[in-house]
């Protein structure tokens, strides 16, 4: 068995964020669960069959196939024992992961894809992930490579989700809210920007719109744009020639110290400290 673990501090949470990878050769009846995980995690089977459980329901897969498992859910999962399965598998968090795979059409209650072939019947994109993780890992730009495979990941999987059903999936409404939302925060995170400005922005309630985000991110609106913003101080903290006044104006606070006491209530230490474990090796 192979894994990959990425280091990076663990108070971190980007939008998407690669956390593992591996592959396994199972032996025959190998196991895990039942038990919870913290990460999305996706296998992909690549030979062999075996048995996945979860949500009390159990589903037979075999190469070609694929499940999800999600964060706090009981799952237990099998090797068959005659035919028993390889397979690889990448563990990702993020703030979107949730909307991510809702938009692949993955669940609790349909946790299991087949890999789609759209283009090229000789292609299976599935087939050569781990091989490109593993050089993307070897090499200096590793941090952008990776992430941009898990990107192309989970666009995989929306391609699989359409294969599923060829109608035509309508946008949310909620979901338009809360993308314009985002945008917006996006646009304009390094001003003095607070809830009301975005609500406003996009048109609805505050307080309607706070709980459309703790809904879909576990986090009211005013917590989201405060994550947002302390994860862009935690990447401009990598630049030495930034103040830490600097980087508190350049996420929307005119008072370096109040940056200072919401960073440290956020990530766990102040930025200062933080800079420094940066540095250490």
């Amino acid at each position: 068995m192979e894994i990959y673990q990425k280091k990076e501090p663990p108070q971190r949470q980007m939008e998407l964020r690669l956390r593992f990878f591996g592959e396994e050769h199972c032996q025959p009846l190998h196991s895990w669960g039942p038990g919870l995980r913290d990460l999305y995690i996706i296998h992909y089977v690549h030979s062999g069959k075996g048995q996945f459980s979860t949500g009390g329901e159990t589903y037979k897969l075999s190469a070609g196939s694929g499940f999800l498992i999600i964060p706090g859910t009981l799952v237990h999962y099998t090797a068959d024992d005659t035919d028993p399965w390889s397979y690889s598998w990448i563990g990702f968090d993020g703030l979107h992961a949730r909307a991510f795979m809702q938009r692949a059409g993955l669940s609790v209650s349909q946790p299991i894809f087949h890999a789609n072939n759209r283009n090229d019947a000789e292609t299976n994109w599935f087939e050569e992930a781990h091989r490109l993780l593993m050089d993307a890992y070897q090499r200096e730009s590793n941090d952008i490579l990776e992430q941009s495979l898990l990107y192309r990941y989970i666009a995989e999987l929306v391609e699989c989700s359409g294969s599923r059903s060829h109608e035509p999936k309508r946008a949310n409404s909620k979901e338009v809210y809360m993308g314009q939302a985002i945008t917006f925060i996006e646009n304009n995170y390094s001003q003095k920007t607070t809830v009301q400005d975005i609500a406003q922005a996009v048109g609805l309630d505050s307080t309607y719109l706070s709980g459309l985000f703790k809904q879909q991110y576990g986090l009211s609106l005013q917590l989201f744009l405060l994550q947002f913003r302390m994860n862009r101080a935690i990447e401009l903290l990598a630049n030495p020639d930034l103040t830490v006044s600097d980087i508190a104006r350049s996420v929307g606070y005119t008072d370096p110290f109040l940056f200072s006491k919401m960073f440290k209530k956020t990530i766990g230490s102040p930025p200062r400290t933080y800079r420094e474990q940066l540095d250490k090796p």
